[in-house]
């Protein structure tokens, strides 16, 4: 019987996993953790008598030790991960410990990704960013890189219907991130960023349609620039129904960055906002809807990639990514020692695999001069 570990379990993102690994792989123990004992046992009864839970308390080094070395696998989903110090994944390296994450913040990547040495010596095989952006989307780009012969650029654009399902947390990961300009990689250079500019109307796969994205933050920006050799990465990222993103942009732009950086501004705008998605979450849905596209040549002619992605829900979404890592992980067929970015560590067969296994589906078009072509 092998033993996960769920760091964040009773969550509706933690709890999604939880379902995706008992769901796809058998002769599992799964033991889901958080600070709330009631919460905790709330969490039991939604997932059934194959889950324990364990009180956790992160800030305490000796007592995360202690549950992740009676683990085979731990799973990392206690966000935001802006305030994460990699002391998890540094436990899991220490005690031999394989480990994923659904990390989705830029300086956490790189905490991460420094471990790299010390989890290959470990053998220990560590996946960041495998939810469903980043995670599902940057297997997008692996696959759409692979399809043409040459990419110069790539962009992935985002949009999460109301709360998407995953709670107060992502409303916190969301005003966060709009508290800093940051670098993206535009014409093979680092550039400034002011995070929520440069609104863009793109189509989506249905129910969704032309919706609007702006600049966002997102590690993926990081990761891709070093997986493949291209010019320019970019990430977007926005909301409907587009009134939330034109409160997000009114935050990003209007209150002065010491009143944006604050934790109690932080934690009344999550906590406002997710008040109104409870509300419109019932005419907007709470689903995910992600596009890639990958400019490049193919045959010697300028080629224009596009993949897209829809799930009802962002939080199931979430689970169904980082779901699929850790089943492969336990199966013993991704075993690679060191930290990755989940683009460097899934292969494109696998990444097909786990999604049809899902019943998930990519869309794929490969546009070149006057033509376009769909991919089966």
């Amino acid at each position: 019987m092998q033993r996960v570990l769920i760091i964040g379990g009773c969550g509706r993102i933690g709890s999604s996993i939880a379902r995706d690994i008992l769901a796809h792989t058998a002769e599992v123990e799964v033991t889901i953790t958080g600070r709330n004992p009631q919460l905790g046992m709330a969490a039991l009864e939604r997932l059934g008598a194959k889950v324990q839970f364990q009180v956790l308390d992160l800030a305490n080094p000796q007592e995360v030790r202690s549950a992740v070395e009676k683990a085979d696998l731990v799973v990392h989903s206690a966000g935001p991960f802006h305030y994460r110090d990699g002391g998890i994944l540094r436990a899991c390296i220490e005690c031999g410990v394989d480990y994923t994450d659904v990390s989705d913040e830029r300086s956490f990547t790189r905490k991460a990704l420094a471990m790299h040495p010390e989890a290959e010596a470990a053998g220990v095989t560590a996946v960041i960013n495998t939810g469903v952006f980043p995670g599902i989307s940057n297997s997008m780009v692996r696959q759409g890189v692979e399809t043409l012969d040459e990419a110069e650029s790539i962009q992935l654009s985002y949009i999460v219907a109301g709360s998407g399902g995953a709670g107060v947390t992502v409303m916190r990961t969301t005003f966060i991130g709009l508290q800093r300009p940051f670098e993206a990689w535009i014409n093979g250079a680092w550039q400034p960023i002011k995070p929520y500019t440069e609104r863009e109307t793109l189509e989506f796969p249905p129910p969704y349609g032309r919706a609007n994205v702006y600049w966002y933050d997102m590690p993926e920006a990081i990761t891709l620039q070093q997986t493949f050799p291209v010019k320019s990465v970019i990430t977007k990222f926005g909301v409907v129904p587009d009134f939330y993103n034109h409160a997000t942009w009114a935050m990003a732009h209007w209150l002065p960055p010491a009143v944006l950086r604050s934790p109690q501004t932080v934690e009344f705008l999550a906590n406002v906002s997710h008040s109104m998605t409870d509300v419109t979450d019932h005419f907007s849905g709470t689903g995910v809807a992600m596009r890639c596209d990958i400019k490049g040549q193919q045959q010697g002619r300028e080629t224009h990639y596009v993949s897209t992605f829809a799930h009802a829900n962002a939080a199931i979404a979430t689970g169904l990514g980082t779901g699929s890592i850790a089943e492969l992980m336990l199966q013993g067929r991704l075993k690679r020692p060191g930290v990755y970015p989940v683009e460097q560590a899934l292969s494109t067969d696998l990444f097909k695999e786990t999604m049809t296994s899902r019943q998930l589906t990519i869309h794929e078009v490969v546009r070149q001069a006057e033509s376009a072509t769909q991919i089966p």
